[in-house]
């Protein structure tokens, strides 16, 4: 059984079914990463909720994300119903008791949990173009808007900012073009209404401070629990892209914030990424190659990743080179693909000789699976037929009213409540654009001899002492004028305009 360096997962049987021995995960390699297999409905859910609920006991805070509101319910003590008591029974869980575990929940749209943001500088180059699903020309053009920032000191906070820089750049695209590359007004628009597009999902939301702390994702309570930060997904799931870019962006964040720290007794954080093929859906080679740099080295900061997906298929062979700790439930067998993925997964195994792994991939009954923990000396240990324990949280989801309390009841309630609006790349242009609209206006007023208004053709003229005449009429043009007016055929007014302009002149 389970005790203060290993994690309780299940019970392998024997051949004839009877019970084999327990099966546990050891808390020092809880770091070597993880896979959760297994079609819709064999119990993917409920093997996650026991892996976060035994991490949670040993002190390891965890971060997952909820996809369908059923892994809320680790918040909730358990209830003793038949067929979880027959599961402890089948496994030898004695006691099985039933906790609640400390629950942070967390929403990008404010709603069901405290609100996480980022900031567009933290974003990156990088993942705002995937987030966009950008052509290499404008993600080269998203490149220069964030070396421009940089240059000019110019703080990328929220959509608006990046909507204020890239404006700023199609004024300015043939003197950035000269300087940096082409700089086009038509990439620099395309780029544009993809954010307003993002902008009316939703992702406003998400972009802006205050950013989230990766400390409060590694809060542990005073009875030396660690915290289960649940993300409700199940919104966000309508937006696929920004569910991926943000799972992806947090584990960027938690590798680049954390030291170095080699192997612990047990992980300091592990994260659950749920629906992990859309990570890796139509991603570029280069976001493939930085998840697997990702994955490869955050082990030596102390934490785990675990990928949960039906399909063993949708993760590269390079991630899943990384993953010693496996959970495999069942799959279908039906079209060619799912035969591959079934294959593959046996493949991916330490054969046992008591059974064929492929066969029993597709005859797996619902809340088993075949298992697979790293072992001593970090050798994958030979795959079991394995029954998973009954979670000791309540199975299912909780009620909103529940939810409310726990969230009020937060260590981080109203941190991250209130949306900060500070200067930013927003303001700054705004203000760089008054000082020059006001300079020119100066400028122009200055050349127009400190008078705004002019009348063409109308200007002043010379005197013979070089300064400017009055524009005033004299008394002698205004009565030649009085007399042209008041004669009647335009032979009269010819021949008068031409006797008083010689007497004009005379004068």
């Amino acid at each position: 059984m389970a005790d203060d360096t290993s994690i309780f997962i299940g019970a392998s049987r024997k051949p004839d079914d009877s019970y084999q021995r327990a099966e546990e995960l050891l808390l020092r390699y809880g770091n070597r990463h993880g896979l959760i297999t297994g079609a819709t409905g064999t119990g993917k859910t409920v093997s996650l909720q026991v892996l976060a609920e035994g991490f949670s006991n040993a002190g390891v805070p965890v971060f997952c994300a909820d996809i369908k509101g059923d892994l809320s319910g680790i918040a909730m003590m358990g209830e003793a119903k038949d067929f979880l008591v027959k599961r402890a029974e089948q496994v030898k869980l004695d006691p099985y008791r039933f906790q609640e575990f400390p629950v942070i929940f967390w929403d990008l749209f404010g709603e069901q949990g405290h609100p996480i943001r980022a900031t567009i500088s933290e974003m990156g180059p990088l993942l705002m173009s995937r987030l966009m699903n950008l052509t290499e020309a404008q993600e080269g053009v998203m490149n220069i808007a964030f070396r421009i920032a940089d240059e000019e000191g110019l703080l990328l906070l929220d959509l608006k900012d990046l909507q204020a820089l890239l404006a700023n750049m199609a004024d300015r695209a043939d003197q950035l073009s000269a300087r940096y590359g082409n700089v086009t007004k038509p990439s620099v628009g395309a780029i544009q209404r993809t954010l307003l597009v993002l902008e009316s999902q939703g992702a406003a939301n998400f972009f802006g401070e205050p950013a989230l702390r990766i400390a409060d994702l590694m809060r542990t309570t005073r009875d030396g629990r660690g915290a289960v930060s649940v993300l409700a997904a199940d919104k966000l799931m309508m937006n696929p892209r920004l569910y991926a870019t943000f799972l992806l962006w947090l584990m960027s964040e938690l590798f680049e914030e954390l030291p170095e720290v080699g192997d612990l007794e047990r992980p300091k954080l592990v994260f659950f990424f749920d629906e992990a093929h859309l990570l890796f859906e139509d991603a570029p080679k280069v976001l493939i190659d930085r998840v697997e740099q990702v994955v490869r080295l955050i082990r030596s900061k102390g934490v785990g990743v675990y990928f949960v997906t039906q399909n063993l298929l949708d993760i590269p062979e390079k991630v899943l080179a990384q993953l010693g700790n496996r959970v495999q439930h069942a799959l279908r067998a039906y079209t060619p693909r799912e035969q591959q993925a079934v294959r593959t997964a046996a493949e991916t195994f330490r054969p046992n000789p008591d059974f064929d792994c492929a066969t029993a991939i597709t005859q797996l009954a619902t809340g088993e699976a075949l298992v697979s923990m790293l072992e001593d000396k970090g050798v994958p240990a030979m795959v079991q037929r394995t029954l998973i324990r009954p979670p000791s949280s309540r199975l299912g989801p909780i009620t909103p009213d529940e939810r409310r309390k726990i969230i009020a009841e937060s260590p981080v309630a109203g941190q991250y409540d209130q949306a900060v609006d500070r200067e930013s790349a927003f303001e700054m242009l705004q203000k760089k654009a008054k000082e020059a609209q006001d300079a020119e206006a100066q400028a122009q007023q200055q050349n127009s001899g400190g008078s705004r208004w002019t009348i063409p053709g109308f200007d002043d003229v010379l005197g013979t002492s070089g300064r400017r005449s009055s524009n005033r009429q004299t008394v002698a043009e205004a009565a030649i004028k009085s007399v042209v007016r008041s004669v009647g055929s335009s032979v009269g007014r010819a021949i008068v305009r031409g006797i008083l302009g010689s007497l004009a002149r005379g004068r």
